[in-house]
């Protein structure tokens, strides 16, 4: 056109603009900027318009925002490129200021600039602008419209207001597509409402929807977090039945859920089965073997991975160097650590350095780890200041303690975690007052913590435990059972840990204390249930240091030993 000597006009330089965003040509983009300055175009409505969208789409949102600013006259379309390029850019907090002086001048909104800005909402948690946008949703009359019911049932989602993410489509399950039941699954599993994110599974079922690989990927993660096994196995053979089998995130997320149910091996065997493994799956299986404090086979998985030309990236070194903790192999994670950047190009990142701090403090190097906490180039998160808390714990040093505690106070100020360890810090080293004085913190600031339980499934049911649990109809077997194999392992040099128990009493006390712990009965009552060639899993809301020596249970039956072994998640402290 332009070698025939015909002048473009708006309409030629809108499609050429529009091709150049489709390509993400942002050269051949700001050639044709500067050819419709040249002709005069640049203020024109569709030309300005698609030149942002451009930009926004290129990733270039400086000169997007720019273009936009120049603008003479704005119109829907204009403002709907900004606030979704602002969006997708992760300027979400510009996307909602965007989408408010667009309010302000009047200009008509539709269904497009609801969901950029709803998605902008979730992106920064904006739950109370999000529910203003849901007026509007109403009030334009866009709630029957799947594609905004959507939008509002993620933002909600995303925000942890499931009851508002349930009531969007109403009773009207007819406007509700995978996408819309995928997202309530998903905040379901993040909110930690198990059941209810299967109920809403089966509903998608029962009314003929078929779930995608998204849906799936949420379902088996909640699995793996709860360590549900029995739903987990049955959701592979949906996974199956609906050939997800090879998608990547579903496969990794089954090799994760396996790995935290104990089968170490399902995991591997699930992982083998994988054509082409990406970095996801490589990395779900280092942090498998990193969770089952397998160290050395976690660095054969990651030399593996590397050998096969897959790049790692943060998160395999994150499972690595927890899999080099848990193992105590302190010059194996540095070496990985000091590599990341130098071998891999791959910038350290906060749970990187956490990792570390982890690493040093565990094995009790206090002392370094402070001095690498002195020299990160920012300041440790929560998991790093409660990984040196704890190691300040066990190892009794109370000054490093005291500094690591209202450090993880300020960060979480809700937390009651950081008093409890600082209390058994004072606990440990006999000073009760110091002790009163941390529990009367907790008393003042309305800290709850939350009483800890046990439980594990035996056939069909589930048996719940508490500290010293009177309720089950068992007890008296369950405390019989218990009594001779505590019997059993101290002749073998088990050791009770009487220094955790942070209170002011005899030895002979904090001992039953421990004896009567719920993580115990739950494993001695599975013991007496379950044959002796099963596995036995069980979730326990307890720390498992009170008890972890007890776990393995040796037991001659027919002239063999037996190993029972059972699968532990610790997720909050015992019951006060």
């Amino acid at each position: 056109m332009r070698v025939s000597g015909q002048r473009p006009n708006e309409f030629a330089f809108s499609s050429v603009i529009q091709a150049s965003s489709s390509l993400g040509c942002t050269e051949i983009g700001r050639q044709m900027h500067c050819l419709s300055v040249k002709c005069g175009f640049s203020y024109e409505l569709f030309v300005g318009s698609n030149l942002a969208d451009m930009y926004s789409k290129c990733g270039e949102i400086y000169d997007a925002c720019k273009v936009f600013q120049e603008m003479p006259y704005k119109d829907e379309v204009s403002w709907t490129s900004m606030i979704d390029g602002y969006a997708k850019n992760g300027d979400s907090e510009e996307a909602l200021l965007a989408c408010k002086e667009m309010l302000g001048e009047g200009v008509a909104i539709d269904h497009y600039v609801l969901c950029s800005t709803l998605h902008a909402c979730e992106a920064v948690r904006a739950h109370n602008f999000g529910k203003c946008l849901q007026s509007f949703v109403v009030k334009l009359g866009f709630e029957k419209e799947t594609i905004v019911g959507n939008a509002l049932t993620d933002m909600y989602s995303k925000v942890g207001d499931m009851d508002s993410a349930f009531q969007v489509f109403g009773n009207d399950s007819g406007c509700m597509n995978i996408v819309s039941y995928t997202s309530l699954v998903d905040g379901y599993v993040e909110a930690d409402q198990i059941e209810n994110a299967l109920n809403i599974f089966l509903e998608l079922r029962r009314l003929a929807v078929e779930p995608n690989e998204f849906t799936f990927s949420s379902l088996i993660k909640a699995c793996a977090n709860q360590a549900a096994l029995e739903q987990g196995t049955q959701l592979q053979a949906q996974v199956i039945k609906f050939n997800f089998a090879s998608d990547p995130f579903v496969s990794s997320t089954l090799v994760d859920m396996y790995g935290k149910c104990g089968l170490v091996g399902e995991s591997v065997k699930l992982f083998n089965m994988i054509e082409n493994p990406t970095d996801i799956g490589w990395n779900s299986l280092v942090g498998v073997f990193a969770q089952h404090g397998l160290g050395k086979e976690a660095i054969k998985v990651f030399d593996k991975m590397v050998l096969k030309g897959v790049k790692p990236n943060a998160i395999t070194f994150a499972n690595l160097l927890k899999g080099c903790s848990h193992a105590r192999l302190l010059g194996e994670g540095l070496n990985y650590f000091h590599a990341m950047e130098s071998s891999y190009r791959v910038a350290p990142k906060e749970e990187n350095y956490s990792c570390i701090i982890d690493l040093l403090s565990r094995p009790g190097s206090l002392t370094e780890a402070e001095e690498f906490i002195k020299g990160m180039p920012f300041e440790p998160n929560a998991f790093g200041w409660c990984s040196y808390l704890a190691a300040c714990r066990n190892h009794g040093d109370e000054e490093r303690g005291e500094v690591a505690a209202l450090k993880l106070m300020r960060l979480e100020p809700e937390n009651s975690g950081a008093h409890v360890l600082l209390s058994n810090i004072y606990a440990k080293e006999r000073q009760w007052g110091h002790v009163r004085t941390v529990r009367k913190m907790m008393r003042d600031g309305s800290f709850k913590k939350l009483p800890g339980y046990s439980w594990v499934d035996v056939g069909n049911k589930t048996h719940v435990f508490g500290a010293e649990d009177w309720s089950h109809p068992q007890q008296m077997e369950i405390y019989v059972k218990l009594g001779s194999l505590i019997d059993q392992i101290k002749k073998v040099g088990y050791i009770p840990q009487i220094d955790l128990i942070p209170y002011d009493i005899d030895d002979r006390m904090k001992e039953k204390q421990l004896r009567y712990h719920s993580e115990k009965l739950a494993v001695v009552f599975a013991l007496i249930k379950i044959i002796a060639d099963f596995t036995i899993f069980q979730m326990g809301l307890v720390p498992v240091e009170i008890i972890g020596r007890a776990m393995k249970l040796r037991k001659e039956k027919g002239g063999r030993n037996r190993m029972y072994v059972a699968k532990l998640s610790c997720i909050s402290q015992p019951k006060d």
